[in-house]
């Protein structure tokens, strides 16, 4: 269910210039317009249109509020109403809204402003990285407080099955995008290639911890642990990493790192509107 605002009262004040913003717990806002939001979201936890006991089980509240509302988010085609049944669901406004937000929406831009977060938390390099055609593509890199003995350029395609951005891509894109890219790094003849059972093996750990871990893999001296960020839609998502020198990557600060690395793609995700299936 979701949860009821605070009440507040309608209505909000600006801040007088000079004001103390730490003394105040919360900005005043406008209770209506929260309340109305709840009837939204409650549309978005279905999977379709929603009849007016629904919407009102979900938001919390009674169905003659939850109905006063959809009048009102009707009227701007916020919300519409099945001719068949009279079920509720999005309306034309708000696909477009939708729409427009998708079309503005830079998945790398919004990523990238969490990194330095995170190297400042972890105090270790962390890099961003994209798919193309021939695997992760490292497209920023944020240096940390311990030197590495080598660093990647952005631009640079990592591999596959060897590094952990790699073994990230390995574990949540379909085996149609990974197995060329593969094949194309790994001839079969190459002695290097993991064994169909180890690929799987590995597909399977990632997916269970969340993250890949790599020890002196790409870079010698270098440990790398990460964790993909899931995008909206069908688009392909995008992965952090952080490389430590593996002299610090103990096992201790390895749980410490992937803690924190989940913990910033979670919200990564958040922001760019994934919402985690249930």
């Amino acid at each position: 269910m979701i949860p009821l605002m605070s009440e507040q009262v309608d209505g909000g004040e600006l801040d007088e210039p000079g004001a103390d913003r730490s003394a105040a717990p919360a900005r005043q806002g406008i209770q209506s317009v929260e309340l109305a939001m709840t009837v939204l979201l409650a549309l978005e936890q279905s999977a379709g249109p929603l009849s007016l006991t629904q919407i009102a089980a979900l938001s919390g509240m009674a169905p003659s509020k939850v109905h006063r509302y959809l009048v009102s988010l009707g009227r701007v085609g916020l919300v519409s109403q099945t001719r068949s049944s009279g079920a509720y669901d999005f309306g034309p406004s708000l696909r477009r809204l939708g729409a427009e937000a998708l079309r503005r929406m830079d998945e790398v831009g919004l990523a990238s402003e969490y990194l330095p977060a995170l190297r400042d938390l972890t105090r270790h390099a962390v890099n961003l990285a994209v798919w193309g055609d021939h695997g992760p593509v490292i497209v920023r890199w944020d240096y940390g407080a311990y030197p590495l003995p080598i660093t990647v350029r952005v631009g640079a395609t990592m591999p596959i099955l060897a590094s952990s951005l790699g073994r990230v891509y390995l574990a949540y894109l379909p085996a149609t995008l990974t197995e060329p890219v593969i094949r194309a790094q790994h001839p079969t003849v190459d002695p290097t290639r993991l064994s169909d059972e180890e690929i799987e093996r590995i597909k399977a750990e990632v997916r269970r911890d969340g993250v890949a871990i790599t020890y002196d893999a790409v870079i010698p001296g270098v440990s790398s642990v990460a964790a993909p960020v899931f995008t909206t839609g069908e688009s392909l998502p995008l992965a952090v990493a952080v490389a430590l020198p593996a002299r610090y990557a103990t096992p201790e600060v390895l749980r410490e790192v992937a803690a924190q690395l989940l913990e910033t793609t979670k919200a990564m995700s958040a922001e760019i509107g994934h919402r985690p299936a249930h």
